[in-house]
């Protein structure tokens, strides 16, 4: 008969025989007394008739006593002596210590844990008895067990069976606890990596509660996560406590994307932002009386006065933006809260993914890894067949005897049998070949070691240092003999028989010449770093920075993209609308690749570049100056300082230009000077003097200026430096003229740019490291503001007067006439240079 089934009668209390008494529950009595103690009535012979047979008995028993000593001394040998059933095992375990934890659970539930246990119990308020053993038995079984073991210890209480996931059983004798709805929390309330010290926290503390609030507690959490159709639909998962290898890897991934993605896009798109809203053009319109408002919609608000004065914008605030020190401290800033927000995104990671293990298993001790080792192998030195006590028992007294019998016969070697359990929480990893190793290092001897297990009926052998072919040993033993059956339905998987097989293919086997050992000598993985998690600034973590620095260039493109589109929209309509000015002959004498005005927030910029040839300034005079004076309207209403700006920037342009033609006078008179009148028609504005010099006459076209040297083109023979001052002041002129500020110097690093929009410090000559404050328009700041030590390869430089082609050139502010005024004294002072530069005073 199985243990397995001598358990289950024995907790059912079902009479048997065994070692000639009869079991009654927890009683048991001799097979020759009676209920009320009577003894059998003797026989009828007389004592007289006895005295004689008497002392025959007495001298033959004398002759006998040295054999039965001897017999005695056979029979209470451990080799002959019936092991004990599990339960009587786990009850003397429980006797000695209310909480019994296995040393086969190493890597789940250390032997170490006991003390966490006992203090556990203790809150239940009743005598609890724990047993911590491996699971692998149904509910109904795991039942059995807790009263069979009550049934062996004798003793009511609360008993507990815990496996290496959770409380599996649980049950009161003698006692009334909520058992069953404390079993019911624990399940539905802790997810499956809770692990059995946290479940059988749990379960006491439901104990603990009472029997009403536990069965409150109990349906509550079958509400909460219990399925309630016929096919569990609405069952709900509790969150995992813990998260595995995979988890990580993902974690470290994520956290490398947002760690590079977040503090790049705020160095990237920061910058860029800060310097498109100082690009955008202003948004709002212009009243009559020249102010300019925003609308609500902008980010600023000021007002535009008649001298061209933005409140909002004063010197004191264009000095304070353009200092080094500022712009390096805007760079600063910016570096600060990139470097800032990366540490509060580690930090954050760091807390949020903060699970240092993969299970809830603490980790155990050296002691409890060699526990059983151990006591397998001291098992092994006294018998060469050791079953586990802690298990069921597959195989019967009358088994274990055949095979005590059958290893002894054995002609190859010692051979040792060890029936435990192999699971993947021992301290082996549930590979039988490394505990195999662990039991011959311990007992260090040769010969055949078999591992069988109880649970699953395998079998598995390794030779050491013996005369049998090492690949036989380790892979050409029969399936039949190594695997339980799928279809063996048997409680001991035929386990006494399948051994005896063994042996017997084993001794068939051919010997060989020198001892082999079928052994590979793989040891079993460290419980601490197989159950310890990745640093999470490790593996998936670098390519998730690369990809999050790629993300951030995708993004950045986005948003350079994003925010460009309104400017090409702009440009468009701009350029549409001077196409339609040009149609309707507001713009006289423009050609199709005329600079177009480009608004900034505070002024004008112009296409022009570094070193224009002379077709290119003689082309961009004809058409500045046609641009200017188609738009000039004399008769429209403005501000008397735009006015006489304009007038100004125009009547020095055409001077430059047209030196033939004498040019228009400032004021008018019989020097020839042209005076700025209004014509009868409402237009007009140069009339001709007495040496007929006027630069502009009244046209037909309803009254417009337009180019006038008298041939109506520039001059062939005016100096690439004196072309370059009409295209500054023609430009000059127009930007005033559409933004209505006149105290804007021009771009001194290239005055074909038109008027500066900032001051920055950069280096304006290349043999000269030092760095001077000076204004710039809006394109030469943004490359000034990023490289201030390469400003000077903006500088503008002009063909040499004296040369041919292929001449050296040379910068324009060290060409002689009056261009060099342009950036050192402003506007005023290049219009005043002009006019005695051309004789006009």
């Amino acid at each position: 008969m199985t243990e397995g089934a001598e358990v289950r009668m024995a907790a059912g209390g079902a009479a048997h025989v065994r070692g000639g008494r009869v079991r009654r529950g927890n009683r048991a009595v001799g097979l020759g007394q009676q209920g009320n103690g009577a003894v059998d009535p003797p026989s009828g012979r007389s004592q007289s008739a006895r005295l004689p047979a008497l002392l025959r008995t007495l001298l033959f028993a004398c002759a006998l006593l040295p054999l039965l000593a001897t017999v005695t001394t056979a029979a209470a040998s451990p080799l002959n002596t019936p092991p004990a059933t599990q339960a009587a095992t786990l009850a003397a375990h429980l006797r000695a210590a209310p909480v019994y934890v296995t040393d086969q659970l190493p890597r789940a539930v250390p032997r170490s844990t006991a003390p966490e246990f006992v203090r556990l119990a203790k809150r239940t308020g009743v005598p609890t008895y724990v047993l911590v053993l491996p699971g692998g038995g149904s509910s109904s079984d795991s039942q059995a067990l807790l009263g069979a073991v009550h049934d062996r210890l004798g003793r009511d209480g609360l008993f507990v069976l815990v496996d290496e996931s959770s409380v599996v059983a649980a049950g009161g004798f003698g006692v009334r606890v909520p058992a069953d709805d404390a079993l019911t929390v624990q399940a539905y309330e802790l997810p499956y990596d809770a692990g059995p010290l946290v479940g059988f926290e749990r379960f006491v503390d439901v104990i603990a509660q009472g029997r009403a609030e536990a069965a409150k507690r109990a349906e509550a959490a079958r509400e909460e996560y219990g399925g309630h159709g016929p096919y569990g639909e609405g069952y709900k998962e509790p969150a995992k406590m813990h998260v595995g290898p995979t988890d990580r890897r993902n974690q470290s991934f994520l956290t490398g994307i947002v760690l590079a993605a977040l503090p790049l896009l705020v160095l990237l798109v920061v910058p860029y932002v800060r310097r498109w809203r100082w690009r955008r053009p202003p948004i709002g319109t212009r009243t009559s009386n020249g102010t300019r408002t925003r609308s609500s919609t902008g980010t600023r608000t000021g007002t535009r006065t008649d001298t061209g004065t933005d409140t909002d914008r004063s010197d004191a605030n264009s000095r304070w933006f353009s200092s080094r020190r500022l712009r390096l401290r805007r760079h600063w800033i910016e570096a600060t809260v990139a470097a800032a927000l990366a540490a509060l995104i580690a930090v954050t990671a760091s807390a949020v993914f903060h699970q240092s293990t993969s299970n809830a298993a603490p980790p155990p001790t050296s002691a409890d890894m060699t526990a059983r080792v151990q006591r397998v192998a001291d098992g092994l030195r006294r018998d060469p067949v050791y079953t586990d006590p802690d298990s069921p028992r597959p195989l019967t007294t009358r088994q274990l005897s055949e095979l005590r019998a059958r290893v002894g016969e054995f002609r190859r070697g010692p051979v040792y049998v060890a029936v435990v359990p192999q699971l993947s929480e021992d301290e082996s990893a549930g590979v039988p070949q490394t505990f195999a190793d662990a039991l011959h290092a311990r007992l260090g001897k040769p010969g055949v070691y078999v591992v069988a297990d109880p649970y699953v009926g395998g079998i598995d052998v390794v030779t050491y240092d013996v005369r049998i072919d090492a690949n036989l040993a380790a892979f050409d033993v029969p399936d039949a003999i190594s695997y339980a059956g799928s279809d063996d339905r048997s409680e001991d998987h035929r386990l006494g028989e399948r051994l005896d097989k063994l042996l017997a293919f084993l001794d068939k086997a051919p010997r060989t010449d020198a001892p082999e050992t079928s052994s590979y000598g793989e040891p079993a993985p460290d419980p601490v770093e197989e159950s310890t998690l990745p640093r999470l600034f490790s593996g998936d973590f670098w390519p998730g920075l690369m990809l999050g620095a790629m993300g951030a260039g995708v993004v950045f493109a986005l948003v350079v993209a994003g925010l460009g589109v309104p400017g090409v929209v702009r440009r468009v309509r701009r350029v549409r609308r001077v196409g339609r000015m040009r149609r309707s002959g507001r713009l006289v004498g423009v050609a199709a690749s005329s600079s177009v005005w480009v608004p900034t927030r505070s002024g004008s910029s112009f296409e022009a570049p570094v070193a224009p040839s002379l077709r290119y300034l003689r082309d961009t005079a004809t058409e500045e100056l046609a641009a200017l004076a188609g738009e000039f309207d004399p008769n429209a209403e403005l501000p008397s300082a735009l006015r006489t700006r304009v007038w100004d920037c125009l009547d020095t342009a055409t001077l430059l230009a047209d030196r033939e033609g004498g040019g228009a006078a400032s004021a008018g008179g019989s020097d020839g000077g042209g005076a700025f009148t209004a014509g009868s028609n409402g237009g007009g504005a140069f009339t001709a003097g007495s040496n007929g010099g006027g630069a502009f006459t009244a046209g037909s076209n309803g009254g417009r200026p337009y180019p006038g040297s008298p041939d109506g083109r520039v001059h062939d023979d005016v100096r690439p430096a004196d072309l370059a001052a009409a295209i500054t002041l023609a430009r000059i002129g127009r930007a005033a003229l559409a933004t209505g500020d006149t105290s804007k110097p021009c771009c001194a690093l290239n005055p074909l740019h038109g008027p500066a929009t900032g001051w920055r410090e950069a280096q304006y000559a290349p043999e000269d490291s030092r760095r001077r404050t000076l204004p710039v328009c809006a394109s030469c700041r943004v490359f000034v503001t990023e490289e201030p030590g390469r400003a000077y390869s903006l500088r503008l430089t002009l063909p040499d007067p004296a040369g041919g082609r292929g001449a050296a050139r040379v910068p324009y502010d060290e060409t002689p006439g009056p261009l060099r005024a342009a950036a050192r004294k402003g506007v005023p002072q290049l219009i005043r240079q002009v006019r005695e530069y051309v004789g006009v005073q």
